[in-house]
Formats: C-alpha cells, sequence, structure tokens
C-alpha cells in the first residue's frame, strides 16, 4: 500500500499532519496506518543531527522500517525531515521496486515561524539553535518537476489537507514502473560483459573529464545516458573505479536484456552513491 512522505524544516508541523493523515485514512479507508518516524525510534535529535555518521544511521534505519512496513494491506507515513534530494530518490527507488504508489506532503514554513515554534516547545523537545540553523541550511526543498518529489502537497500553517487530492494520488492512480535499475532482467546478450565494461568506462571518463572544467551542483551529461550525473562534489578516479566495480558486480548478478540502458542505469546508480 502507499507510503506518504513528510518533509519540512525541524518544527513545521510534519507530526501534526502525519497524525491528521493517519486519523482520516484509518477511518476512511479502514486500513491500518504506521506512522514511522524519529520518535519511534527515539532519537536524541541535537545528538543525532549534529553528527553526518549517527544521522545517516538513522535515515537507513528509518528506510529499513518503512521498507519492513510497506505491504499490500498498509498504509505507511514517514514521519521525518527528509530534507536531503538522493535520500527523497532512494526512497522513490524502495516504491518503484514494492511496486506501491506514494505522494510527499511538504508542511512549509519560514525559517522564522519554525524557529518561533522549536522556543516555544518543552525544552526536552527543542533543536539547539546550533542544530536548527544547520538543518535549515542544508535542506533542499521538493520539487514537483522530480519524480521522486511527485505528487507534491505544498501545506501551509493555515492550509486544510487537501484529503482528497491525497487520496486520489495514493489509491487512483498507477504505481511507478519498476525500472531497469530495481527490477532483474535475464541475461540474454553474449556480448554483455563487454557492453558493460565498455560503457562504464566511457561514463566514467567523461565524469573525469567534465571535472576539469565543472563546478559542484553542475549537471555532467555522458555518453549513452538521457540522465545526467549530479556532481555535488568533487570526485577522484579512485572513489570513481570504486563505484564502477560496485556497479558491475551488482548487474553482473541482475544482468540487463536492455544493454542500452546500462548507460542510465549506472548514471542512476552514481547518483544514489554520490549523494
Amino acid at each position: 500500500m502507499p507510503l506518504i512522505v513528510m518533509c519540512g524544516y525541524p518544527c513545521s508541523g510534519k507530526t501534526r499532519r502525519a497524525n491528521e493523515l493517519k486519523a482520516h485514512f484509518e477511518e476512511k479507508t479502514g486500513r491500518e496506518v504506521h506512522i514511522v518516524g524519529d520518535a519511534a525510534l527515539d532519537v536524541d535529535r541535537n545528538n543525532v543531527y549534529a553528527d553526518s555518521q549517527k544521522e545517516k544511521n538513522v535515515r537507513a534505519s528509518l528506510k529499513a522500517e518503512v521498507e519492513r512496513k510497506v505491504s499490500k494491506d498498509n498504509i505507511v507515513i514517514l514521519d521525518s525531515l527528509n530534507y536531503i534530494k538522493g535520500y527523497r530518490y532512494e526512497l522513490f527507488c524502495l516504491i518503484k521496486h514494492a511496486q506501491t504508489p506514494h505522494c510527499l506532503v511538504y508542511t512549509l514554513t519560514s525559517d522564522e515561524e519554525s524557529s518561533l515554534w522549536n522556543k516555544n516547545r518543552d525544552a526536552a523537545e527543542q533543536y539547539s539553535r546550533d542544530t536548527f540553523d544547520a538543518l535549515v541550511r542544508r535542506f533542499e526543498a521538493p520539487d514537483s518537476r522530480n519524480r521522486w518529489d511527485s505528487p507534491l502537497f505544498t501545506v501551509l500553517q493555515d492550509d486544510m489537507l487537501p484529503l482528497e487530492a491525497i487520496s486520489d494520488a495514493l489509491f487512483r492512480r498507477k504505481a511507478p514502473p519498476p525500472n531497469q535499475s530495481t527490477q532483474s532482467q535475464p541475461l540474454s546478450s553474449a556480448n554483455f560483459l563487454y557492453e558493460l565494461d565498455k560503457i562504464t568506462q566511457d561514463v566514467l571518463m567523461a565524469i573525469f573529464n567534465a571535472q576539469k572544467t565543472s563546478v559542484p551542483g553542475d549537471l555532467v551529461s555522458v555518453p549513452g545516458a538521457t540522465e545526467k550525473v549530479e556532481l555535488s562534489r568533487s570526485i577522484n578516479m579512485a572513489e570513481l573505479r570504486k563505484l564502477r566495480r560496485q556497479f558491475i558486480s551488482y548487474t553482473k548478478m541482475h544482468p540487463t536484456e536492455k544493454t542500452g540502458q546500462i548507460a542510465n542505469m549506472f548514471v542512476q546508480y552514481l547518483n544514489k552513491s554520490l549523494h
């Protein structure tokens, strides 16, 4: 069943909206609604969100819990910051693999509003000023033009939730089809390993050469791919080769019949791994 991903600044009303959605869908559908979030993991927010490795571990735990909960009978709401574009893309890949619809609910506030709400919380539930400011700076706002951020429902503080529209998005829309990077295909081309090696090497060289004139944030076109590599930082050849080896090992285990898709698959893998 569908996944609802909450997104917004710290103290922007995500949990309140998640509870509204839970109550609505339990009443209207009779289905079990699971809220997965920081509270269930008993996250010490000022400790976790000030340490990138601890935060990464929490995100992995939340994603794993979503994967366990998503089923044909349940609705899952992920109530967390979900402020990183790459993480939202990972969740999108998860629901494509599970072949279930999803949507994003963005609780839009100004940083001043959220900061005031943070100060009005009990001391034990507040973000420290440094942690709050850092999270606001790092926040990557959702964009409905990105398939992983769509359908997108933006909700202001005093808005009513568009419950009917959200319901339509979840129950009357087809799940996104699994793509070549999330669905295993039988190997049929005797030329597959040669193509895999050549295509991934060409992509690597294109990225390496592009970095001589590009800056972080640029989108790099590579041979054979319609999708572009998102260069969020400088990547040395050693790291690129390591990612290529990992991709080749995975793809040998899950080969595709369409060698023309290898470049796009590799770009998807790189974008996921580098963010």
